[in-house]
């Protein structure tokens, strides 16, 4: 696991999708990361990439449906935290976005374990499977004894 100081401006769309349960409609929203763009920068750089991003991007629904010179409404809202929540429409469709900056704090590489030799995968067909690895939980805390005393 490497520290970075790397600055990222993400993406996020709100994604509906329509379900028919019992008769019922359901409109069912969540979001969804689409892009993650490193900044070439600090975090002052990070912050005026966002804002032009609220500003500029497009959601590729809209994108998809637009002609040549269409420009679609927009409100930029930027909250308290600095993330802005951004309401796109065009014609009869409307987007959300979201849009924040993010510090890459740490990374690591994907780990591949070696192949199975045939012996291992001839013994691990008959035996019963591993069990499955313990969820992530805190780190256990340290009692401080002498406060208590």
């Amino acid at each position: 696991m490497t520290a970075t100081a790397q600055w990222y401006v993400l993406i996020e769309e709100d994604t509906r999708v329509t379900e028919h349960v019992d008769g019922s409609e359901l409109k069912l929203h969540r979001w969804m990361l689409v892009g993650t763009h490193p900044v070439d920068g600090d975090e002052a750089q990070a912050v005026a990439a966002a804002e032009d991003a609220a500003r500029n991007y497009t959601p590729g629904v809209l994108a998809r449906h637009a002609r040549p010179g269409d420009e679609p409404a927009r409100h930029a809202l930027l909250t308290r935290d600095g993330t802005w929540v951004v309401l796109v429409r065009q014609r009869h469709r409307e987007c959300h976005l979201r849009v924040s900056v993010a510090r890459l704090m740490h990374s690591t590489q994907e780990k591949e374990a070696p192949p199975k030799s045939l012996k291992d995968t001839l013994r691990s067909a008959f035996e019963a499977p591993r069990p499955a690895a313990k969820p992530w939980a805190p780190p256990a805390q340290t009692r401080d004894t002498t406060a208590q005393a």
